[in-house]
């Protein structure tokens, strides 16, 4: 595998005061390298940390919001609006956790200027470094509208892929699409399904499929993965036991319609043509414990990262069943390539800047060669693909 060399850019760490579990590169913003993290406190008002990451100066500036409605289980971000973000939350009430999810807007403007947004605008602006996050007393963020009615725990909430104002919800039974643009105080059920009555299988996580005219959402269920279609609210796929234990996360893949990872407490990540489902194309164990989290590189669909509770990050290369198997393919090379041979599926690289379980790894949406990853002890690391991983795949 490809060892990281001198020539690569160290990471860049950034440590939350709090710990945390969810993060999120913003998604409607494609032009400078953000993500969003969000803190697990009992003690204290929980915080979204909003990170702007300069690749130039390798330098990391942010923003700290307050979370009015207390700890942060799962954040997404808007694909159409880049101050609009919902999070699913729990906080304690008397005896017992209540849970929730909420849509809110990034206050803008004058509301937040005294956390340092010059600095946020010019990274060049290295006087206006800003204070540590516990200094700092953050803007609220706003509350656009609630999604109510859930039952148990709120696993997370998916935006439509394609920007229109529709969200799916899934609680520990149900799943939920939700019409968003009637932003009043709450959004509304445009349609649910649930789990089979009586069943203690339970909802853990979700993802929307970008194909299909984004009328399919993946869900996991305890070992298996479902695919529900949203207009009719039933399921039109499965993956039974695709993992031998928990499944914990899924990503399709941006570039060819029927392919899904899977990971889960099996130490295993999974790819999945979701036409059939009898056997995965191929699983990769490189992890010593539960894989938390597995991508899809969004421009260069070879380069999958995974997150453990080994604390490690690991970045694969899998071209045998990416949508660019040889690379990119100039027109006169075109009778070369037949006669070129695949090249290998391989680990490129394992990053060991964590020392607790990793459960989020996202790549930025602005950058194809910059991920962030976040341990629960709320450290953040902003790393990139080796050099030498991109030039293979760029030259």
């Amino acid at each position: 595998s490809t060892e990281r060399t001198m020539e690569d850019d160290a990471p860049v760490i950034y440590g939350l005061e709090f710990q945390g579990r969810t993060l999120a590169a913003r998604a409607a913003e494609t032009d400078e390298i953000h993500f969003l993290v969000g803190t697990q406190s009992l003690k204290s008002e929980n915080q979204i940390h909003l990170l702007q990451f300069d690749d130039e100066s390798n330098y990391i500036e942010k923003l700290v919001f307050l979370h009015s409605a207390g700890e942060v289980w799962s954040l997404s971000t808007s694909p159409a609006d880049k101050d609009l973000l919902a999070t699913c939350h729990s906080h304690v009430s008397g005896s017992k956790l209540d849970y929730g999810a909420t849509i809110w807007r990034i206050p803008t403007g004058d509301s937040v200027g005294y956390i340092g947004s010059p600095a946020f605008h010019n990274p060049h602006l290295q006087s206006t470094r800003l204070p540590s996050s516990s200094s700092v007393a953050g803007a609220y963020l706003q509350e656009v509208c609630t999604l109510p009615g859930h039952q148990g725990q709120v696993k997370c909430v998916l935006w439509h892929p394609g920007g229109d104002p529709q969200t799916v919800s899934l609680d520990d039974q149900h799943i939920k699409l939700w019409d968003v643009n009637t932003a009043g105080p709450s959004a509304t059920v445009t349609s649910q399904s649930e789990l089979e009555s009586r069943s203690l299988h339970t909802f853990y996580a979700g993802k929307w499929n970008p194909h299909q005219s984004c009328n399919q959402v993946a869900t996991a269920v305890d070992t298996s993965v479902k695919g529900w279609d949203l207009r009719n609210m039933e399921v039109c796929w499965s993956v039974e036991n695709a993992h031998q234990e928990q499944v914990r996360d899924m990503d399709f893949n941006p570039n060819k319609q029927y392919y899904l990872i899977t990971c889960g407490d099996d130490c295993s990540i999974k790819f999945w043509d979701i036409r059939n489902t009898g056997k995965p194309l191929q699983s990769r164990r490189e992890h010593s414990h539960w894989v938390w989290c597995a991508r899809y590189n969004h421009f260069h669909d070879q380069l999958v990262l995974s997150s453990s509770s080994d604390s490690h990050v690991i970045l694969s290369s899998v071209p045998s069943l990416s949508s660019e198997p040889y690379g990119h393919a100039d027109d006169e090379d075109e009778d070369e390539t037949k006669a070129k041979p695949v090249p290998e599926d391989r680990q490129i690289a394992t990053f060991e800047e964590h020392e607790d379980s990793v459960y989020c790894v996202e790549w930025s949406v602005a950058d194809p060669w910059v991920f962030a990853s976040l341990s629960y002890d709320g450290r953040v690391v902003i790393s990139r693909v080796p050099r030498a991983e991109k030039y293979r795949i760029l030259l």
